[in-house]
């Protein structure tokens, strides 16, 4: 039997609502964390690809990042004046550009290492928890994702 909704448009009944306020929230609670270490939450997570990645090249990372790069670039720009990477030539593409860690950028990592514990403790929920929550999400973004029509 399906359910249904008495109001189909109140605010607090929409999974867009709910998304949004969770991811502002969630990121509110990084800040605190990042900061220390010069870091925005979206220059975080494109250090976390290139951590785990390196190098990466920046169409490689626009799209594992799913950022465009017309929104990468400064965030790269400012990650370069802080000292924690590079851009530079492909060397398997001299036409591409690769983003590489400096020494620096690499040892923000070992800082980097208490943010999960953090992140969990603050949320309050355990590990199975936030891995139902991440492949849940991960399948509201794949099915909300365009489809290639070909």
């Amino acid at each position: 039997m399906a359910t249904t909704i008495e109001n189909p448009l109140a605010l607090e009944q929409q999974v867009c609502f709910a998304l949004a306020i969770a991811s502002r929230s969630v990121i509110a609670v990084y800040k605190p964390l990042l900061e220390p270490m010069g870091l925005t939450h979206p220059q975080y997570l494109a250090m976390l690809a290139l951590w785990e990645h390196e190098p990466l090249k920046l169409t490689d990372m626009s799209r594992m990042l799913q950022l465009d790069p017309g929104t990468l670039s400064p965030l790269l720009k400012r990650l370069e004046a802080s000292g924690y990477v590079r851009r530079e030539k492909d060397p398997g593409d001299e036409r591409a550009l690769a983003v590489v860690l400096t020494p620096q950028g690499r040892a923000l990592r070992e800082r980097a290492l208490e943010i999960p514990p953090a992140i969990v403790d603050r949320l309050g929920m355990d590990i199975a928890e936030l891995r139902e929550l991440h492949r849940r999400l991960t399948a509201v973004i794949a099915a909300a994702s365009p489809r290639d029509e070909g």
